[in-house]
């Protein structure tokens, strides 16, 4: 997956761009204001960024025009993780932030959000009447008892109620929490009964593939199995009337109420993300009102270089991290794109029909979408008007070369792709998007701002050009601040300072390029290792995935008991394709002729199909522990998954060969 450094970049941002990028204007502010390198571009700015912690997060602040109801000290007290503090002594409010562009008078009628679904219909909510329905439903909220630090919780899909919800949620100091409608009862107990919501949004039902699917049953469950609920607001999507003793969203948001921002101290919980859960409960990972938004800003109006004029779509659920990223986009004035529905009806097509009907101009979706739009023949830039999308970024998994080839092909040639890698528990990116540098096929961009990645091997000695550990040197304020229930941070300890004191460890392999590009290999709880040869699972999928026979891949390394290893090759089969020899002859070939002899698995087994996370990320550590003997019910929560019964394929095959 690697690219040599003479190799000719892939794209490259003209003169005009690198100049107009916010990214640019920031530096040269910095410079004057905060001593920031002026010369030496991105790579300058990012080496002083993580050299002078502090003073970067404070021009962050001042760039970015922040408003503190009460001043803060310091931006950064220490660099101890866990427990740095942030910005000592504020106090503010996200919402208040996210709403400040409907203070202009010139764009009060703008469009704040736009939302589509699959029959293509669009509705548009002003960035005046989203602050009217947020003071609305706030006092609502205030008017049930929610006082800050109360947990408010969403059953929703990606449609305006659930950013209303949320906004109002933050703008008393209430604590949000989604799941997005798809998850059946059990998954979402496993989240909602950790963290006890005293209100609870739920639609009664959505749209996807074409078909209503009802959701009435599954809230009536959650009501139920859910003690601490003081009130459950009905958003009838479906158009079903409300249940017994359920509040009316329509009577909620229908006041002409000026919001009243509660401000809360920097470090107050905003919102709390869950773990996809494949192995147990899922983390239930807070974080906090003030370290979103400031990573989140320099994120979004830095990396992204999003601003008043711009779209901003990423297909995602409200289960999955990215939507809340995708909410932040209003802290730059920017448009919402929301898509409710399913990211291939009526055909794989669907998610560029919406960019066009939209008129996005950053294009966010998983790297699988992309490979799929590949392997499905989708001609994006001949079919659509994509003319105002000017960044295809990617997510969810490493997004292979032949895909970054794909959208220089098929969507533009002068168009910046953004492969980016981060994590829920950050809810943001460690490296990725960078308007003013080159990309180069198979490669992230760079590391972030203010993020000090580096790759370790296991003895904490930096690699380059090798592969080695994702680690985060240096806090980023978007760190949690602590998971639910885990009153000794114990769980939050062990799951990311371990192995590293002091230091964040991920979880992914990485390669920190000589040309300061960043390439993920995938994760390395799952790591196959041949021979101490330590390889990334994305590498193998990459080139298996090419080929038109095979529709997935899953491959996992299995320690044996008597010291042996065994590394099998799951497929999941193309229509009409035959796993023959001859099939089995050309991934094996492939694998060897492209990667290495030590990346050939031991055995190619077809599969009914490859499980998932409810986020739509291919399960690897559970399918491990099945195949080495470990009981279902230990290995799995089946509520995490896609398709569970998928799983007692692999149990069935674990237990078999044990």
């Amino acid at each position: 997956m690697t690219s040599t450094e003479h190799e000719a970049p892939l794209w490259q941002p003209g003169p005009d761009r690198v100049a107009a990028a916010a990214v640019t204007r920031f530096q040269s502010w910095a410079a004057a204001h905060h001593g920031a390198p002026a010369d030496g571009g991105y790579p300058a700015l990012r080496q002083w960024s993580v050299d002078e912690l502090d003073t970067f997060w404070r021009a962050v602040a001042g760039w970015f025009d922040l408003r503190f109801a009460t001043p803060y000290e310091a931006a950064v007290t220490d660099r101890t993780m866990p427990g740095t503090r942030w910005f000592t002594g504020a106090t503010l409010n996200y919402a208040e932030h996210a709403l400040r562009t409907a203070e202009d008078p010139l764009r009060a009628d703008a469009p704040a959000l736009v939302h589509v679904d699959e029959t293509q219909a669009q509705t548009t909510v002003g960035w005046a009447e989203l602050r009217r329905q947020v003071g609305s439903l706030a006092a609502g909220l205030r008017a049930l008892g929610v006082t800050p630090g109360d947990r408010v919780a969403g059953y929703l899909p990606n449609v305006p109620q659930a950013v209303v919800a949320l906004l109002a949620t933050a703008a008393v100091g209430g604590v949000w929490t989604s799941c997005a409608p798809d998850f059946g009862a059990r998954g979402v107990l496993d989240r909602f009964q950790q963290t006890e919501p005293v209100v609870l949004f739920a639609v009664d039902g959505y749209r996807y593939g074409g078909k209503q699917h009802d959701r009435t049953a599954t809230v009536a469950e959650l009501r139920a199995e859910l003690p601490t609920l003081r009130a459950v607001v009905h958003v009838p999507l479906l158009g079903t009337p409300a249940p017994e003793g359920a509040l009316e969203w329509a009577a909620l948001t229908a006041a002409d109420t000026e919001p009243v921002f509660e401000q809360v101290p920097f470090d107050h919980p905003l919102w709390i993300l869950y773990s996809s859960g494949t192995t147990g409960l899922p983390k239930a990972i807070v974080q906090s009102q003030g370290g979103i938004l400031v990573e989140h800003v320099k994120q979004l109006g830095l990396h992204c270089d999003l601003g008043p004029e711009d779209r901003f779509f990423w297909y995602t659920s409200t289960g999955w991290m990215m939507w809340n990223f995708l909410v932040s986009g209003l802290l730059t004035g920017t448009t919402l794109v929301l898509y409710d529905g399913s990211p291939g009806h009526p055909d794989t097509a669907a998610q560029w029909r919406v960019a066009e009907q939209t008129g996005a101009t950053f294009f966010g979706t998983s790297a699988a979408y992309v490979m799929a739009c590949r392997k499905a023949g989708v001609h994006p830039g001949r079919d659509f008007d994509l003319s105002r999308v000017h960044c295809v970024a990617t997510t969810g998994s490493p997004l292979p070369p032949d895909g970054f080839r794909w959208l220089h092909d098929e969507v533009a040639d002068d168009l910046w792709i953004a492969s980016v890698s981060g994590g829920t528990d950050v809810c943001s990116c460690f490296a990725g998007a960078v308007p003013t540098l080159p990309v180069r096929v198979g490669e992230l961009q760079a590391p972030c701002l203010g993020t000090d990645l580096r790759s370790w091997d296991p003895d904490g000695e930096p690699l380059v050009d090798e592969v080695g550990e994702l680690v985060v040197v240096s806090p980023m304020p978007s760190m949690p601040l602590y998971f639910w229930n885990d009153p000794d941070g114990s769980r939050y300890h062990d799951s990311y300072f371990a192995m590293y004191p002091g230091v964040w460890r991920h979880g992914d392999w990485i390669t920190l390029t000589s040309h300061g590009s960043v390439i993920v290999h995938g994760r390395s709880d799952s790591t196959l290792n041949r021979q101490g040869v330590r390889m990334g699972s994305a590498d193998i999928y990459e080139v298996v995935e090419r080929l038109p026979e095979i529709r997935e891949s899953l491959v996992i390394g299995v320690e044996q008991p008597d010291g042996g290893y065994w590394m099998p090759l799951f497929v999941h089969l193309a229509e009409g394709a035959v796993l023959d020899d001859a099939l089995r002859d050309t991934v094996r070939r492939a694998l060897r002729d492209q990667l290495s002899p030590r990346h050939v698995p031991d055995e190619i087994i077809e599969v009914p199909g490859v499980p998932h996370t409810l986020t739509g990320k291919r399960i690897e550590v559970p399918v491990k522990r099945l195949l080495q003997g470990t009981p279902f019910d230990k290995a799995v929560n089946a509520g995490s998954v896609d398709d569970a019964e998928l799983l007692r394929f692999y149990a069935d095959l674990g237990r078999d060969r044990g």
